[in-house]
């Protein structure tokens, strides 16, 4: 393949300004409020989240990151040889490279990613990395039907790769639709492995929502410096407190920003009041069980799975595929 070692062609479909305005101004009209979490990952977002990564109470990608390192050549294995991989949200690609590297004779890498930045420099260092592999980045919002670019050459079939517990930000209908637009994706023989945090007790939940350090407190309140920055809000931080709780009925982390005082706030040309104690919600994360997320991904049309844990059944990570 002939290009510059570490060149890449960035398909940019990112979503335009007026976008996050007028998702931003629909979700805080709306009863609850809400701020899509999908606007978190501007740099300082992609950044602060790669900190709670790091986190000690953060237990998911050390988890996930320990089954896939366990039994990354059984999942390579169980993925096959000459495959393309799509990768949603793959954030700094630490996790894709590893499955890549285990791979026999990947074809293509189309990592798919709202943060540009982020996206580009993973896509640069493992294009100089691997220098046989085609990387097709492609920014955009994985949640839309895209039209993704094609391969230099014919893969045998394709691999969606979406490690993270992502889906879990997903409410149950949104995650169906999204998992039904990814066994399209996949077509016949294809396949997708996923990361699904599982359901555990609020004493081991609600702490890696509310760090010690402050810095998820950080990354959510990033969202309204971000409003303020590009959409011209005038969001008061200081009067704005970051909560996490887990709901045991729904069996979902709540993430919120929580008003500290009646206050107003304007944006896009329009002003909106909040009494004290008033939440905008700004990220769901449900947790499944083995059983309820396979059914999960048969109604949207998947067979049966492999499925590896760690020893504590915290984490999952599911290999579905298609007929």
């Amino acid at each position: 393949m002939n290009r510059p070692a570490g060149s890449v062609a960035l398909l940019d479909l990112e979503p335009a300004r007026s976008d996050f305005l007028e998702q931003a101004i629909a979700g805080l009209t709306s009863s609850p409020r809400i701020l899509p979490s999908k606007f978190f990952y501007d740099e300082r977002g992609s950044d602060l989240f790669q900190q709670i990564c790091e986190l000690p109470e953060y237990y998911l990608t050390r988890t996930e990151t320990e089954i896939l390192r366990r039994y990354m050549p059984e999942m390579a294995t169980s993925i096959g040889a000459n495959a393309e991989i799509v990768g949603f949200g793959t954030g700094a690609g630490i996790k894709t490279r590893m499955l890549l590297e285990e791979l026999e004779n990947p074809i293509a890498y189309v990592p798919v990613d709202i943060s540009k930045q982020r996206l580009t420099e993973s896509a640069e260092a493992l294009a100089r990395e691997m220098p046989a592999l085609e990387v097709l980045p492609v920014c955009a919002d994985y949640l839309q039907s895209l039209d993704l670019p094609t391969p230099a050459r014919r893969p045998d079939h394709i691999a969606v790769f979406f490690p993270g517990s992502t889906i879990g930000n997903m409410e149950p209908h949104v995650a169906r639709d999204f998992l039904e637009r990814v066994a399209r994706l996949c077509g016949h023989s294809g396949g997708l492995i996923i990361g699904v945090d599982l359901q555990k007790p609020r004493e081991l939940l609600e702490p890696a929502y509310n760090d010690r350090a402050g810095v998820t407190a950080e990354f959510n309140l990033n969202l309204l410096v971000r409003a303020n920055r590009e959409l011209g809000a005038d969001f008061k931080l200081r009067r704005w407190q970051h909560r996490a709780i887990y709901n045991e009925k729904a069996s979902r982390i709540e993430m919120h920003l929580v008003s500290e005082g009646e206050q107003s706030v304007h944006l896009g040309g329009q002003k909106f009041h909040f009494d004290d104690g008033e939440k905008i919600i700004t990220e769901f994360s449900y947790k499944h069980t083995l059983t309820g997320f396979t059914a999960l991904a048969a109604s949207a049309g998947f067979l049966p799975p492999r499925i590896w844990t760690d020893a504590k059944k915290y984490f999952a990570v599911f290999h579905f595929t298609t007929m």
